[in-house]
Formats: C-alpha cells, structure tokens, sequence
C-alpha cells in the first residue's frame, strides 16, 4: 500500500495527467504542419487535393483507433487491456520511408499520410488509457521536434521539408510500440462491429464535407476548411484525453483538468489569431480571407462537444454499443444535412455554426438516453429488489408456519399421552 497521503496522490495523478494531455497537441500538430508545408511545396490545386487527404487521414486514424483501442475498452466482460499492435508500427515505418525517398511527392503523401496518423491516433489512444505517461512524453516531444523542424524547412523553401515531419512520427511510433507487461484483451466481436460502424458513420461525414467544399467553391476554400478545423482541433485534444479516460472509468478530476484545457485552447488561439501567426503558418489561404469568424464558430464547435462526450462515455461504459450507434447514426445525418445546407451560402462560417448546432442537438440526444437508461436500470433495481425481499418475506412465512406445526405437533403427542395415563388410573378401568 502507498504511505503518500491522498492530497499528493491526486496532485500528482493530476499533473501526470494534464502533461499527457498537453502532448496531445502532438497529434494535432501533423494535420497542421502538414497543411503549411505543402502551402510551400505543391501548386494551389494540389494543396486542394492535400486538404481533403488530411481528413481522410484523420478518419482513417479514428476507424483504426475504433479497432484496434476502443472496441477493446468498450468490452465490459473483458479486462479493457490494449496495447500498440507491430503490424500498425511496421506499417508505418514502410509509409514513412516511403514519403521520404519519393520526395515532395502529392501521391506518395496522399498514399502514406492516413497510415502515419493511424499510427500516431492509436499509439497516443494506448499510452493514454494504460497511463503510459512517461514513454507519451518522449514521444509527443519526437513529434513536435519533427514537425517544428518540417515547418521552418518549408519556410525557408526546402524540398526535404517533408522529411523531419515524418522521421518525428516513425521515431514516436517505435517509442509506443515497446513491450509491455500486460496483453491485450480479446474484445467482444459483437461489441467491435458496433463500435467501428459507429466511427465509419461519424467519421465519413468531414472528408465527405470538405470534397464538397472542394468540388463546389474550390481549393483555397478546401484549404481554409482544414487549417481552421486543424487550428480549433486543438480543442479537441483535451476532449480526446477526457473520452479516452471516461471510456475507462468516471473522474471528475479529468474532466475539470480537460474543461479547463479547453478555455485555455481557445484563448491561446484567439491570441495567436491577432498577432497573425496563423496567417504566416498557412499562408495565403488564411491570408487572403476574413478567418475571425469562422474560427470563433468552430472553436465553439469544438467546445460543445464537452456536453457530448461525457453521456457518451458514460452510455459506451455500460456497453451499450447499439443504441451508441444508432444515435451517432442519427446524428450524423443531421450534421451532413445542417452543414451541407449552409455550404450553399458558400460561407465557411455558416457551415461551421451548422456543425455547431448538430453537436449541440447530439449532446441533448445523448443526455437524453442516458437518462432514460439510468432511470430503466433503477427501476429493473427496483424491481430485483422487491421480488427479493418478498421471496425472503414468503421464505420467512413459511419458515415460521413450519415452527409453529413442529412445535403443536409434540404438544399434541403430549396431551393424548396424559389423556390416555389418567384413564388407566381410573378404578372402571376408564368406562364412564
């Protein structure tokens, strides 16, 4: 037992916690180097194509981390152990080599960037729900490395300015992928195929969204939809770090420490948006555009999903992996249909007050269900109980109406024998 009282404890799981979350921005750092390298590197029609591959990747890392980590952790009857599989670590090894010995090559790092990032989505999804907390920092700071130095290459025009961004992510990746003690769990097969049609469903609908972008107002709009949904994901950082420990177990400590991470995102991004950095990052995309807005708007997007992660985490614990997906179902057809509505204004602002306000109908539809399963789950207590206590009561009755027999029984024996003892003492030998 540790002799460290409970105060130092939580402190310390607490700045444990909020230094795995801050490498978290690790992860949202890629779709983002990625967008500013190839502003520098690949012609304005390619960055289009770029932009939407982003999403793409950004979807193919969340199916993977629905496979491979979720699933896992949404199998109630199992231990919910996962670790970082080699086949994924290899793969992105191959990936990375590849983007690397092809150069600033648009086909190559549309082929190569949604395995780099499903690498990177589940190995930061693992290190999170074991707290692994040592081994994610030294790997988020390979990433940061890797995408800082990326960046400044692409400032300064290089053509291998690729290549750190994508040594970073393979180095990280073989630093998740070392062994460890425990093995992961086999997870419920019925429960899996629910919680990855859940993800396709969900996640299909922002690559979807951002071609249409692309189709319908070009590539400089695509590429505006990307950097400002990669800019206000960093929101998403700490709302990923909270459903990953929420999946696990409730803490109310975690969700105080991603509360606060998320007003602190949006102040630091609003700062960064006046002083112009995003603007030099992106370059002329932002540039040439009124981003104020449409930033606001999609940070309070982002932020909404606070009030959806909790009832969802809590509905995914109790296993219920069907009516999950059935509502994300429902949900994501209402964002398509908000979003794809605004689109027609050709206003980037009014398609991200469109996926505001799905998110905000999705966080009472999932309040809703919980409550109405809470409340199920309470009555079927109720009932148990009841059907219990008058099985004890009934067990009881007949208990006691058994004593009662048993003891009238000897009485009764007793009384025939005096009857009979009196009559035989009787001088007529008992005749009356």
């Amino acid at each position: 037992m540790s002799l460290e009282s409970p105060a130092p404890m939580r402190l310390r799981r607490a700045t444990m916690s909020a230094i795995t979350l801050l490498g978290g921005v690790s992860l949202a750092v890629i779709p983002a180097a990625t967008v500013s390298i190839a502003s520098r590197l690949f012609t304005t029609a390619e960055q289009g194509v770029i932009a939407v591959t982003v999403t793409v990747a950004t979807f193919a890392g969340q199916l993977a981390f629905a496979v491979i980590v979720e699933s896992r952790l949404s199998s109630a009857g199992t231990e919910r152990r996962v670790v970082f599989p080699l086949w994924l670590a290899a793969a992105s090894v191959v990936a990375g080599v590849a983007v690397i010995a092809t150069g600033p090559n648009v086909v190559s790092l549309c082929i190569g960037l949604p395995v780099l990032v499903a690498a990177l989505e589940v190995g930061r999804g693992v290190s999170v729900a074991e707290r692994l907390d040592r081994r994610e920092i030294w790997a988020s700071i390979l990433v940061g490395a890797g995408a800082l130095v990326g960046v400044l290459a692409g400032f300064a025009g290089q053509d291998w300015a690729l290549a750190p961004l994508v040594v970073g992510i393979v180095a990280a990746t073989v630093v998740r992928c070392l062994p460890v003690e425990h093995r992961a769990s086999r997870p419920e097969r019925r429960v899996m195929g629910w919680v990855v049609a859940d993800t396709a469903i969900t996640g299909a609908v922002y690559p979807l969204l951002n071609s249409m972008i692309l189709a319908f107002l070009g590539p400089n709009e695509a590429v505006l939809f990307a950097a400002i949904s990669t800019v206000s994901g960093l929101l998403a950082i700490p709302l990923n770090f909270m459903r990953l420990r929420l999946l696990k177990e409730h803490s109310g400590l975690d969700i105080v420490v991603s509360a606060g991470a998320v007003v602190a995102a949006i102040a630091a991004l609003l700062v960064a948006e006046q002083l112009g950095l995003f603007g030099f990052l992106f370059g002329e995309a932002w540039t040439t555009s009124a981003t104020l807005l449409p930033l606001l708007v999609a940070c309070a997007w982002r932020a909404a999903s606070l009030a959806t992660t909790i009832p969802f985490a809590a509905l995914r614990r109790r296993g219920e992996v069907r009516l999950v997906t059935g509502l994300r179902a429902l949900v994501s057809a209402i964002t398509f249909a908000l979003a794809g509505l605004a689109l027609a204004t050709g206003s980037l602002a009014a398609v991200f007050a469109g996926l505001l306000v799905a998110e905000l109908i999705s966080a009472v539809v999932y309040e809703a269900a919980r409550r109405r399963r809470v409340a199920a789950e309470r009555v079927a207590a109720e009932q148990v109980a009841a059907e219990q206590s008058g099985a004890e009561q009934s067990a009881a009755e007949q208990s006691a109406a058994k004593a009662g027999a048993d003891a009238a029984a000897p009485a009764g024996t007793e009384a025939a024998g005096s009857a009979r003892h009196a009559r035989d003492e009787r001088p007529d030998g008992g005749t009356p």
